[in-house]
């Protein structure tokens, strides 16, 4: 079964400027305190789908619109254009650390933000172990949150999204987390999620990494799809 599906999405952004103002704009704008404004296209006729079980890859320069795609998908932006579907529970690791909160501990935060993704307290109770030993953190279940480096933060939130039931995994650089151990094991709990039934898209600009778990790449350049297809031959016309 199909677990996202877009059809036609566009995305754009309206930003202020101040290049190339006449004398009278520059006039108007300091009297009227409002910025001329220029619309910048993000996403432009983006269609695709994504079947359970399936790890995608989506490829691109930086700026090339992957961020804000995952941030439609999970609802974060609102598309112009175009229409989406999904179907299960997305998860999301789009600087899914920030939602930590530092002056709790990180037994509160697994707490706070595996119920915010929809488990129970006795469903968290009975994953928590499993949590922690997962972000090797077991030795810091009682410190604040503000006394975590990044990295901590950042493995943190990755086993809480891993062990939230998610039907629909947006991973954006997530295997830049933790030495090459923490990689390599979450590399295998990610197709282990897949062969669940899991639905994976994953933005990397490790092309090693893309050809490892991936099928099918989708290549995004200036908001547009340049290339859907095997993951061989999108990474080979990407390089050219």
């Amino acid at each position: 079964m199909k677990r996202i599906i877009l059809e036609n999405i566009s995305k754009e952004f309206k930003i202020g400027f101040k290049n190339e103002q006449g004398a009278l704009a520059k006039f108007i704008s300091s009297f009227s305190g409002k910025e001329p404004q220029k619309i910048i296209q993000v996403l432009d006729d983006v269609s695709f789908s994504i079947e359970a079980g399936e790890i995608v890859g989506l490829i691109g320069e930086n700026g090339s619109g992957k961020s804000t795609l995952l941030r439609i998908i999970t609802g974060i932006y609102e598309q112009e254009k175009g229409k989406i579907l999904t179907y299960g529970k997305i998860i999301s690791l789009i600087n899914l650390y920030i939602a930590l909160k530092e002056r709790l501990i990180m037994r509160d935060n697994i707490y706070l933000c595996c119920s915010l993704f929809g488990l129970t307290k006795p469903e968290i109770k009975q994953k928590f172990t499993s949590i922690v030993k997962f972000a090797e953190l077991k030795d810091f279940i009682n410190t604040k949150i503000y006394q975590f480096s990044e990295g901590m933060k950042e493995r943190l939130a990755f086993s809480i999204a891993i062990h939230s039931n998610p039907e629909i995994l947006l991973l954006d650089e997530v295997f830049e987390i933790g030495d090459e151990d923490f990689k390599e094991k979450s590399s295998k709990k990610i197709e282990e999620l897949a062969k669940q039934g899991v639905a994976v898209l994953l933005v990397s600009h490790d092309l090693n990494l893309i050809k490892r778990h991936c099928n099918r790449v989708i290549w995004l350049d200036k908001g547009q799809i340049i290339k859907e297809d095997d993951c061989q031959k999108v990474i080979e016309s990407y390089l050219q």
